[in-house]
Protein backbone atom coordinates (compact mmCIF):
# COMPACT_ATOMS: atom_id res chain seq x y z
CA UNK A 1 0.00 0.00 0.00
CA UNK A 2 2.76 2.45 0.93
CA UNK A 3 4.76 1.45 -2.14
CA UNK A 4 1.82 2.41 -4.36
CA UNK A 5 1.51 5.74 -2.57
CA UNK A 6 5.26 6.32 -2.85
CA UNK A 7 5.23 5.60 -6.56
CA UNK A 8 2.19 7.79 -7.00
CA UNK A 9 3.77 10.63 -5.05
CA UNK A 10 6.95 10.38 -7.14
CA UNK A 11 4.95 10.47 -10.38
CA UNK A 12 2.87 13.39 -9.11
CA UNK A 13 5.85 15.50 -8.05
CA UNK A 14 7.62 14.90 -11.37
CA UNK A 15 4.37 15.56 -13.24
CA UNK A 16 3.76 18.83 -11.40
CA UNK A 17 7.31 20.03 -12.09
CA UNK A 18 6.86 19.19 -15.77
CA UNK A 19 3.52 21.04 -15.83
CA UNK A 20 5.04 24.19 -14.39
CA UNK A 21 8.07 24.07 -16.71
CA UNK A 22 5.89 23.37 -19.73
CA UNK A 23 3.49 26.20 -18.92
CA UNK A 24 6.21 28.76 -18.19
CA UNK A 25 8.60 28.15 -21.10
CA UNK A 26 8.50 29.53 -24.63
CA UNK A 27 9.10 26.44 -26.73
CA UNK A 28 5.68 25.04 -27.53
CA UNK A 29 6.16 25.61 -31.25
CA UNK A 30 9.17 26.43 -33.46
CA UNK A 31 8.90 27.79 -36.97
CA UNK A 32 10.81 29.61 -39.67
CA UNK A 33 9.72 33.19 -40.24
CA UNK A 34 11.39 35.46 -42.83
CA UNK A 35 14.40 33.18 -43.07
CA UNK A 36 15.11 33.02 -39.32
CA UNK A 37 13.88 30.64 -36.67
CA UNK A 38 11.27 31.73 -34.16
CA UNK A 39 9.54 30.01 -31.28
CA UNK A 40 6.51 30.64 -29.12
CA UNK A 41 5.00 29.55 -25.86
CA UNK A 42 1.79 30.31 -24.07
CA UNK A 43 2.99 33.69 -22.78
CA UNK A 44 5.68 34.95 -25.22
CA UNK A 45 6.97 34.55 -28.75
CA UNK A 46 10.59 35.07 -29.77
CA UNK A 47 12.00 36.14 -33.14
CA UNK A 48 15.62 36.99 -34.03
CA UNK A 49 16.76 36.68 -30.42
CA UNK A 50 14.12 39.09 -29.03
CA UNK A 51 11.09 37.97 -27.07
CA UNK A 52 7.72 39.71 -26.96
CA UNK A 53 4.69 39.19 -24.74
CA UNK A 54 1.60 37.60 -26.29
CA UNK A 55 -0.71 40.59 -25.89
CA UNK A 56 -3.46 39.28 -28.12
CA UNK A 57 -6.34 37.82 -26.14
CA UNK A 58 -6.91 34.83 -28.36
CA UNK A 59 -9.39 32.32 -26.96
CA UNK A 60 -7.33 29.18 -27.54
CA UNK A 61 -4.25 30.64 -25.81
CA UNK A 62 -6.36 31.74 -22.87
CA UNK A 63 -8.06 28.35 -22.66
CA UNK A 64 -4.75 26.49 -22.88
CA UNK A 65 -3.20 28.74 -20.22
CA UNK A 66 -6.19 28.35 -17.91
CA UNK A 67 -6.32 24.56 -18.20
CA UNK A 68 -2.56 24.22 -17.65
CA UNK A 69 -2.75 26.39 -14.52
CA UNK A 70 -5.78 24.49 -13.22
CA UNK A 71 -3.97 21.23 -13.89
CA UNK A 72 -0.92 22.33 -11.90
CA UNK A 73 -3.11 23.52 -9.03
CA UNK A 74 -5.13 20.29 -8.85
CA UNK A 75 -1.93 18.25 -9.05
CA UNK A 76 -0.49 20.28 -6.16
CA UNK A 77 -3.66 19.67 -4.12
CA UNK A 78 -3.32 15.96 -4.90
CA UNK A 79 0.30 16.01 -3.72
CA UNK A 80 -0.76 17.57 -0.41
CA UNK A 81 -3.50 14.94 0.01
CA UNK A 82 -1.01 12.24 -0.95
CA UNK A 83 1.51 13.37 1.64
CA UNK A 84 -1.22 13.51 4.27
CA UNK A 85 -2.31 9.98 3.38
CA UNK A 86 1.18 8.77 4.31
CA UNK A 87 0.85 10.32 7.74
CA UNK A 88 -2.37 8.56 8.62
CA UNK A 89 -5.29 7.09 6.77
CA UNK A 90 -8.35 9.14 7.57
CA UNK A 91 -10.33 8.34 10.67
CA UNK A 92 -13.51 9.20 8.77
CA UNK A 93 -15.17 6.17 7.24
CA UNK A 94 -16.43 8.07 4.21
CA UNK A 95 -13.29 10.04 3.36
CA UNK A 96 -9.96 8.54 2.46
CA UNK A 97 -7.01 10.78 1.61
CA UNK A 98 -5.47 8.36 -0.88
CA UNK A 99 -8.79 8.27 -2.76
CA UNK A 100 -8.95 12.07 -2.71
CA UNK A 101 -5.37 12.29 -4.00
CA UNK A 102 -6.15 9.84 -6.82
CA UNK A 103 -9.20 11.87 -7.85
CA UNK A 104 -7.17 15.10 -7.83
CA UNK A 105 -4.54 13.50 -10.09
CA UNK A 106 -7.23 12.33 -12.51
CA UNK A 107 -8.74 15.84 -12.52
CA UNK A 108 -5.27 17.23 -13.24
CA UNK A 109 -4.92 14.74 -16.08
CA UNK A 110 -8.25 15.86 -17.53
CA UNK A 111 -7.24 19.53 -17.40
CA UNK A 112 -3.89 18.97 -19.07
CA UNK A 113 -5.57 16.76 -21.69
CA UNK A 114 -8.00 19.58 -22.50
CA UNK A 115 -5.16 22.11 -22.70
CA UNK A 116 -3.06 19.93 -24.99
CA UNK A 117 -6.02 19.04 -27.20
CA UNK A 118 -7.02 22.68 -27.67
CA UNK A 119 -3.46 23.76 -28.45
CA UNK A 120 -2.85 20.83 -30.79
CA UNK A 121 -6.10 21.34 -32.70
CA UNK A 122 -5.61 25.04 -33.27
CA UNK A 123 -1.91 24.71 -34.07
CA UNK A 124 -2.39 21.98 -36.64
CA UNK A 125 -5.45 23.52 -38.29
CA UNK A 126 -4.52 27.21 -38.19
CA UNK A 127 -0.91 27.99 -37.34
CA UNK A 128 0.46 24.94 -39.12
CA UNK A 129 -1.02 26.19 -42.39
CA UNK A 130 0.20 29.73 -41.75
CA UNK A 131 3.82 28.73 -41.17
CA UNK A 132 5.15 26.29 -43.74
CA UNK A 133 8.17 25.01 -41.81
CA UNK A 134 7.06 24.39 -38.22
CA UNK A 135 7.16 21.77 -35.48
CA UNK A 136 6.09 21.23 -31.91
CA UNK A 137 8.93 21.72 -29.47
CA UNK A 138 10.09 20.50 -26.08
CA UNK A 139 7.73 22.55 -23.86
CA UNK A 140 4.80 20.99 -25.70
CA UNK A 141 6.26 17.51 -25.30
CA UNK A 142 6.76 18.09 -21.55
CA UNK A 143 3.03 18.81 -21.32
CA UNK A 144 2.22 15.38 -22.75
CA UNK A 145 4.74 13.68 -20.45
CA UNK A 146 3.16 15.51 -17.48
CA UNK A 147 -0.21 14.14 -18.55
CA UNK A 148 1.13 10.59 -18.38
CA UNK A 149 2.82 11.16 -15.02
CA UNK A 150 -0.37 12.56 -13.47
CA UNK A 151 -2.41 9.70 -14.90
CA UNK A 152 -0.07 7.10 -13.41
CA UNK A 153 -0.05 8.95 -10.08
CA UNK A 154 -3.85 8.64 -10.05
CA UNK A 155 -3.61 4.92 -10.88
CA UNK A 156 -1.10 4.33 -8.06
CA UNK A 157 -3.22 6.15 -5.50
CA UNK A 158 -6.37 4.31 -6.56
CA UNK A 159 -4.50 1.01 -6.17
CA UNK A 160 -3.41 2.09 -2.67
CA UNK A 161 -7.01 2.98 -1.86
CA UNK A 162 -8.27 -0.41 -3.07
CA UNK A 163 -5.64 -2.23 -1.01
CA UNK A 164 -6.65 -0.23 2.08
CA UNK A 165 -10.34 -0.94 1.48
CA UNK A 166 -9.73 -4.66 1.02
CA UNK A 167 -7.78 -4.79 4.30
CA UNK A 168 -10.44 -2.73 6.09
CA UNK A 169 -13.30 -4.96 4.90
CA UNK A 170 -11.37 -8.16 5.70
CA UNK A 171 -10.74 -6.89 9.22
CA UNK A 172 -7.73 -7.48 11.50
CA UNK A 173 -6.02 -10.86 11.48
Amino acid sequence: MHSFMGGGLFCAIVGNILLVVSTATDYWMQYRLSGSFAHQGLWRYCMSGKCYMQTDSIAYWNATRAFMILSAMSCFAGIIAGILSFAHFSAFERFNRSFAAGIMFFVSTLFVLLAMAIYTGVTVNFLGKRFGDWRFSWSYILGWVALLMNFFAGIFYMCAYRMHECRRVAGPR
